[in-house]
């Protein structure tokens, strides 16, 4: 089973992240539903900027912790390193 950590760029500017095994679907609600996380709700709408793709939940989760500790300087610096087309 895979499992996506990503960051999203929201209309702000700020970056959100957060890991998901459907990430179509998890930017989706990030971007129209109520089900999309409380931070972003009110800064859409948000574009998916970073993904990796990992093999188990507690990876993602580890991974996830490791990237919300970067500063916004080391996020960006990934994000324009690993730079994804437009999904």
């Amino acid at each position: 089973m895979k499992f996506y950590v990503y960051m999203v760029i929201c209309a702000d500017g700020t970056i959100y992240t957060g890991y998901t095994q459907d990430i179509q679907k998890r930017i989706a609600q990030h971007n129209s539903s109520s089900q999309g996380s409380k931070y972003t709700r009110s800064r859409r709408p948000v574009k998916l900027a970073y993904v990796e793709i990992l093999p188990s939940q507690n990876t993602a989760i580890k991974r996830e912790r490791a990237l919300k500790k970067l500063s916004h300087k080391q996020k960006v610096a990934l994000i324009e390193k690993y730079k994804i087309k437009e999904y």
